[in-house]
């Protein structure tokens, strides 16, 4: 899930962005950014860096109990 805050502030950038004679509608802008931007977000597979890296630790130590887990198998098959 995204940072709320997050979307807020993409949310005022865009609205800021705005030409000045619109700038009345300000708010209404970025209530409307933030709901399309929250929607956006939501569809896509997004994850937290802290998700990202667990399961980077997760992915490296399954790496290296395969490989260590093959050079038994080598050994035991030469043993045979």
């Amino acid at each position: 899930m995204m940072d709320p805050k997050v979307l807020d502030d993409i949310a005022k950038q865009l609205s800021a962005a705005v030409p000045e004679d619109l700038h009345k509608l300000r708010d209404d802008l970025q209530k409307n950014f933030r709901a399309i931007l929250s929607s956006a977000f939501s569809r896509m597979s997004l994850v937290t860096r802290e998700e990202f890296d667990a399961q980077q630790s997760v992915l490296t130590r399954t790496r290296e109990k395969l490989e260590a887990l093959e050079e038994r198998l080598k050994e035991m098959e030469k043993n045979l």
